[in-house]
């Protein structure tokens, strides 16, 4: 149950004295939660039986139902219930999104561990077949971009954010393969899963995630990306850039490392598009 939600939906049928009881709940989270309903009332200036009878028009079956149910929003988070105001110009909202870039990125740069992704980028330059696993809007998003960067290098690769298909594919991999996997939260546990099915086949695992979550501890290689994101809710998430660029050198140290193979796959690339869609060769490489 979601009081704020129920709280939304009735906004418009409270009473006068209710809507002081809302004001109180949105606008100071830390005294509603903590509050008797002694106090709530008096900071109304309404009588407890109304107090019990606007937690009854939430869903709530009495105050003390009300104060738990409230309690558990903290979980979700109370920058949603009063998001900070942020300035929504189109130069300051630009500003805002490109200086977390820049950040994120820094902040990456600043934290890398090159013997550890070179060591990544050395397993998957010599596997046979790479699995790229990523669950939900950013992971799967990774997934499919290193399926996208390793594919133009002649290598074996696919993607896949299907949890069973995950776990089929952790079975059906060989010593000689490679699974590769992306977790934003490092809490994904059907990443962990596949990644424990592998490593019981020694199949070599390869995770880029924050550093000692359940999904780090169960590879075998971590690229740790531990980065802090803001309070504003409506900026994407800069951290997913930090991923991209990861993603990035890890393909450029594989396609260093396969030079003669990635060289003639991606001219053999690049010629159908000069063929089929460019007409020249002064387009972007490959994309």
């Amino acid at each position: 149950m979601d009081v704020f939600s129920s709280l939304q939906q009735e906004t418009g049928r409270l009473s006068q004295s209710e809507r002081r009881i809302a004001e109180i709940v949105l606008n100071d989270f830390e005294f509603a939660v903590n509050a008797s309903i002694i106090e709530l009332a008096g900071r109304a200036d309404v009588s407890p039986p109304t107090v019990t009878r606007f937690c009854r028009r939430l869903g709530c079956e009495s105050f003390s139902d009300f104060k738990v149910q409230l309690a558990r929003t903290a979980y979700v988070g109370v920058r949603y219930l009063k998001p900070e105001p942020k300035s929504s110009e189109p130069t300051e909202v630009a500003q805002d999104i490109i200086a977390k870039a820049q950040n994120a990125l820094f902040l990456l740069h600043r934290s890398l561990d090159v013997d550890i992704i070179g060591k990544a980028a050395q397993q998957l330059a010599n596997a046979e077949m790479i699995y790229a696993f990523g669950s939900g809007g950013n992971s799967s998003m990774i997934a499919n971009e290193l399926q996208n960067r390793l594919f133009r290098l002649g290598l074996r690769v696919t993607a896949s954010s299907d949890h069973g298909m995950q776990l089929m594919m952790a079975a059906a991999a060989k010593p000689s393969d490679v699974l590769i996997g992306s977790s934003f939260s490092g809490r994904n546990t059907e990443l962990v899963r596949a990644f424990s099915l592998a490593r019981e086949a020694k199949v070599p695992t390869i995770a880029l995630t924050q550093g000692d979550s359940p999904v780090a501890r169960a590879a075998d290689i971590t690229i740790p990306v531990d980065l802090q994101e803001g309070s504003n809710i409506y900026r994407p998430t800069s951290t997913r850039i930090a991923y991209l660029a990861l993603v990035d050198i890890i393909a450029s140290l594989v396609a260093y490392r396969i030079q003669p193979q990635a060289t003639v796959t991606l001219r053999r690339i690049k010629q159908q598009l000069v063929a089929h869609r460019d007409g020249d060769d002064r387009q972007l490489l490959g994309d």
